[in-house]
């Protein structure tokens, strides 16, 4: 199975708007998952994911950004209507303990402690989220090691920055260890992927 993740972010941003337009990039990533009879030495196991959504209108475009361009379509209301629109402080209070509980049920699932966790790829949308994030799964301040940000690089790729953040951040893991690859933002929706290096 081929995933394929494009995160085009640039559509719908309001350029006038200081405080978001400056955190997204463009990219897309892909993935292929195989059946283990087929898979090369070295691959990884997912032990296990889960996918959670809780609306909020904290964070949001309202439909589309291409409605603009449409000349049928009823544009009256704000010229921002149909571009991204958050409300980071509520965004980030409401976010940071609700993917950070939905982590840990998991590993509670999964028989996993935070000791048990070598590595964390997680959403790149704000260092501080992670930081925090990281620190309730792991039970203590983590490092750049156990949870690498590539934010100063690629900027918010959306739910892609964490397999940006996997793929640049692998290759030094043995076999057995555990890592996280976790996305969250916009509407709430968070998915977790936990996986083992053989």
């Amino acid at each position: 199975m081929l995933v394929v993740n494009p995160e085009i972010c640039s559509g719908h941003l309001n350029w006038r708007d200081r405080d978001s337009h400056f955190i997204f990039g463009d990219v897309a990533t892909a993935i292929l998952v195989e059946d283990k009879a087929i898979a090369p030495a070295g691959h990884w196991d997912i032990l296990g994911t889960r996918l959670k959504t809780q609306f909020s209108n904290n964070i949001r475009n309202n439909f589309g950004f291409l409605n603009r361009s449409h000349g049928g379509i009823d544009q009256s209301g704000p010229k921002t209507d149909k571009l991204f629109v958050q409300e980071g402080r509520k965004v980030f209070k409401e976010v940071v303990p609700w993917v950070a509980k939905l982590i840990v049920e998991q590993m509670e699932l999964l028989g996993l402690e935070g000791a048990d966790m070598r590595r964390l790829w997680l959403h790149q949308a704000n260092t501080n989220m992670n930081r925090l994030i990281a620190q309730r799964v792991l039970g203590h301040e983590a490092s750049e090691d156990e949870s690498p940000t590539v934010l100063d690089t690629y900027g918010n790729t959306s739910s892609a920055g964490s397999i940006i953040a996997f793929h640049l951040n692998h290759e030094d893991m043995q076999a057995g260890d555990t890592g996280l690859i976790c996305s969250f933002g916009a509407g709430y929706s968070a998915g977790t992927v936990f996986v083992r290096k053989t």
